[in-house]
């Protein structure tokens, strides 16, 4: 079906093979567009100024090539129709066409979709027949997305996430690498560390009433939740509220505040850095202060990397009210890469490490990872431990 333009009568035989431009603007290729999504994720991030993808759709009523046909036109005129700082492209080529509205003010997201949507609709009318008006679908993605805190998984909405599932098929082979890694030395490190767990389990029983481990609802890869494990170093049925008032006032930066028990987030020398763990926490067991110090605490995590829930080496594993508590950009620690038992952090001062510093060294390890950085952490992370750096 030959599609025709209302107003001018022409017609149009193919998709254009060349990007469709209006003055210095241009129609972008898929991967382009998708590009420009995720810089524009990362500039909200700064900016705090959110923008909306709109997808338009003809919800497979033509065949590919007819449906290429109508989808192109609309994205033409749009071109002509919208504001130089919007983005026109294709979010998946000859499917879905999209526009990305960037730098908006939004108080009511509801008056927004309201005003969007009777303005592309009256562009759609003076270029489409009603035929194919009709045949179109229309969806908007607002950026900041809402997330699930209490059932974190993937983000609620991953059609604004489009550069993830690219680079996974793009480090599918050095990741099958990473995970060879992790078996084999979590493998090594359980069978040389058997009698440690050994002589811990029975220390635990004897010192102090209940389970040897601790079990945590934590924030995995994409925000899948998974059940963490550690050497219990708590007394049970303790107020976990204490440490979740810390760790809010740790991620606002405020971690140098007293605390409900009296303790607070100083690391002694009275500089006021942060400190991801409480210190002098009444809750903890004096075998488990030894614990925590030495890290000994940390070896049931070896079961969770055997399972794949975590890496050896990577971020720390959030806590769901943690997560509800992040900035929009510290959101990108759960989505770059699985959570690990060590990582640049813990070797670069550990918990002394103020916690928007703590997520620039996680994001800089998911951007520069290779199996060498791993090895090299990795071999960093004794004597981190032996000295206590920061461990609390």
């Amino acid at each position: 079906m030959t599609l025709q333009q209302e107003g001018n009568g022409s017609s149009t035989d193919s998709v254009p093979s060349k990007p469709v431009s209006v003055g210095e603007r241009e129609i972008l290729h898929e991967e382009a567009f998708k590009r420009l999504i995720s810089v524009e994720r990362k500039r909200t991030e700064r900016s705090s100024k959110p923008f909306l993808l709109m997808l338009l759709e003809t919800g497979g009523h033509y065949t590919s090539e007819k449906n290429g046909h109508v989808l192109a036109n609309i994205l033409s005129a749009l071109l002509a129709a919208t504001r130089e700082t919007d983005v026109i492209g294709w979010y998946k080529n000859k499917a879905t066409a999209g526009v990305m509205f960037t730098e908006l003010e939004i108080d009511d997201k509801n008056s927004i979709l309201s005003t969007m949507l009777t303005r592309v609709s009256n562009i759609l009318q003076g270029t489409l027949t009603f035929e194919q008006f009709n045949k179109v679908s229309i969806s908007f993605h607002f950026f900041p997305d809402t997330w699930d805190h209490e059932v974190p998984q993937r983000p609620s909405d991953p059609t604004l996430y489009p550069d993830l599932s690219r680079r996974e098929n793009a480090t599918r082979l050095i990741s099958v690498t990473k995970r060879m890694i992790d078996i084999i030395g979590s493998t090594l490190i359980i069978v040389i560390c058997a009698p440690a767990f050994l002589m811990i389990a029975l220390a635990i029983k004897v010192s102090s009433k209940g389970p040897v481990l601790f079990r945590q609802r934590r924030v995995g890869k994409y925000g899948k939740s998974f059940t963490f494990l550690k050497f219990r170093s708590m007394q049970v049925n303790n107020d976990a509220s204490i440490h979740k008032e810390y760790v809010v006032q740790l991620i606002a930066g405020h971690a140098k505040r007293n605390l409900p028990n009296g303790s607070n987030g100083n690391n002694g020398n009275g500089d006021g850095a942060g400190v991801y763990k409480i210190t002098n926490d009444a809750r903890i067991t004096p075998l488990g202060r030894f614990l925590r110090r030495s890290s000994l605490d940390e070896l049931p995590q070896l079961l969770n990397v055997l399972k794949g829930e975590m890496s050896l080496v990577g971020p720390r594993p959030a806590i769901p009210y943690e997560l509800a508590a992040y900035q929009i950009w510290h959101r990108r620690r759960v989505l770059e890469v699985k959570p690990g038992i060590t990582g640049l952090w813990q070797v670069n001062g550990r918990s002394r490490i103020k916690f928007d510093e703590m997520v620039r060294l996680d994001l800089k390890y998911a951007e520069t990872w290779s199996p060498w950085l791993d090895i090299k952490i990795l071999l960093r992370t004794p004597r981190a431990v032996l000295v206590g750096e920061g461990a609390y």
